[in-house]
């Protein structure tokens, strides 16, 4: 499909020579007369293009142009004018214009600016639809009120320059948050620059905050720049901020109140632009009543505080998270997609989950590559989160240490390995062996020995 140009110009000698010129290199040509003809056509084909005159009856195309970006923002239009002037072009640009050429045109330079600006609309595209991705790629996974009043805060934060504190336990998110306030922030075309405080050793905080020189101290072979000028015009994400030492949080007060700083052994200061978002796991509250934490720090850094939930206060919204690991596992090339069975998702919302979503994703991300079967059922799920499970490796190991003799010790593992794979292969003889690498008619054998049912199975739940 060819690219689609609207030529808006009141005189008929231009866009009908211009028109066929444009035809011949394989566009497809619209024309408007006039601003207000130009706007109709907008709204009715939607061209890719427009090449625009500036002084024309009626609308002339200064608004025009206004009320093109106003309706479409993205679509790019080349101002053509025969009165060009800095001020016009200067006006032109400011609203948006992509380019302005005077008259009389010359068809290789109007063919060099469709290009230039058909391909930045490309670019601008694909970035579009790139930071699409990464925001729902770091989007807050849930549906719960309590998710809903999270997605509220940071839609209601994000589009200004407020800095954020971000709480929660480990493992909920908190970065997560962090990233989806900077994508739907206007500084999303800048960088977002993390700095975990807690795995910065204290000596190397300063340098790695600020930069230094080269030859500032020993070891300091060449000029490093710091996360601060990387990070300017962005946003800087100061992870687990409540692990800073007292001298560098006062250093990062300094730099906060005055947006400047000097490189470690450098006498230059630096000028800086940046938002900051940071997070703690910790009470900060308390951490000031305990003299660890800077109150004038705290009252710099939460202008806006966010709350990320524990999984345990947002039950229901374990399946939807689950299903979405799973999908993620797929496409990391973890195995096939698996399925989880009803007990094993009721099992899962049961638990407690101290460790928050990391924790559930690190268990999705187990079973998808330790289970061999297309779905994972409650016999998949180990212990601590399967309380059966649980019980029954308590119970083994009761009996292990429980005996003096090695052969009942023995035993008693054998027993309890063998109604484990027997539960997990739904009580098939066959299938159990080959996958415990047995012969089956030893696996015979050793049910007989042991005592296990090898037709025992879970009782049905009773119809409601």
């Amino acid at each position: 499909m060819f690219p689609s140009i609207l030529i808006v110009d009141d005189e008929p000698s231009i866009r009908n020579s211009l028109g066929g010129l444009l035809s011949d290199e394989g566009f497809e040509v619209l024309t408007a007369s006039n601003g207000y003809e130009a706007l109709k056509v907008m709204d009715k084909d939607s061209p890719d293009l427009v090449l625009l005159d500036i002084w024309m009856p009626g609308i002339d195309g200064i608004e025009t142009l206004k009320e093109i970006k106003k309706s479409n923002p993205y679509i790019q239009v080349i101002i053509i004018t025969g009165h060009g002037n800095v001020e016009t072009a200067v006006k032109a640009t400011k609203l948006g214009a992509f380019d302005l050429i005077q008259k009389p045109l010359s068809i290789d330079k109007v063919i060099l600016s469709i290009n230039n600006a058909l391909n930045f609309r490309r670019l601008e595209e694909e970035n579009r639809y790139l930071r699409k991705k990464t925001l729902e790629k770091h989007s807050i996974t849930g549906n719960s009120p309590l998710v809903a009043e999270l997605r509220g805060q940071i839609n209601a934060v994000a589009p200004t320059d407020s800095s954020v504190l971000v709480g929660g336990e480990n493992g909920t998110g908190k970065e997560l948050v962090a990233r989806t306030i900077h994508q739907l922030s206007s500084r999303n075309e800048f960088p977002l620059i993390d700095v975990n405080c807690a795995a910065i050793p204290e000596e190397l905080i300063e340098s790695e905050l600020f930069g230094h020189e080269k030859g500032s101290f020993t070891g300091a072979i060449s000029k490093k720049i710091g996360k601060f000028e990387l990070a300017s015009n962005g946003t800087i994400f100061l992870d687990e901020i409540g692990d800073m030492s007292l001298v560098t949080q006062a250093k990062i007060l300094r730099v906060l109140q005055e947006q400047q700083f000097q490189r470690v052994g450098g006498s230059r200061t630096l000028k800086v632009n940046v938002r900051v978002i940071a997070a703690s796991n910790k009470n900060l509250e308390k951490e000031i009543k305990a003299g660890k934490f800077r109150e004038d720090l705290y009252y710099r850094i939460n202008v806006v505080p966010v709350r990320v939930p524990a999984l345990r206060e947002r039950h229901e919204d374990i399946p939807l998270l689950v299903e979405t690991f799973l999908d993620e596992n797929t496409r990391k090339g973890l195995g096939p997609r698996k399925q989880m069975d009803a007990e094993v998702m009721a099992i899962l919302c049961d638990y407690h989950w101290p460790g928050n979503v990391r924790e559930l994703k690190n268990l999705t991300e187990r079973l998808t590559i330790m289970v061999e079967g297309e779905t994972i059922h409650a016999a998949d799920v180990p212990a601590p989160y399967n309380p059966v499970a649980a019980d029954e490796a308590a119970g083994t190991e009761v009996a292990f240490f429980k005996s003096n003799s090695f052969k009942e010790a023995k035993k008693s593992f054998e027993r309890a390995y063998i109604r484990k794979k027997l539960a997990e292969n739904d009580h098939n003889v066959s299938k159990t062996a080959r996958v415990i690498g047995v012969e089956r008619s030893y696996l015979h054998k050793k049910i007989k020995q042991i005592g296990v049912n090898a037709n025992q199975r879970p009782p049905a739940e009773p119809d409601v």
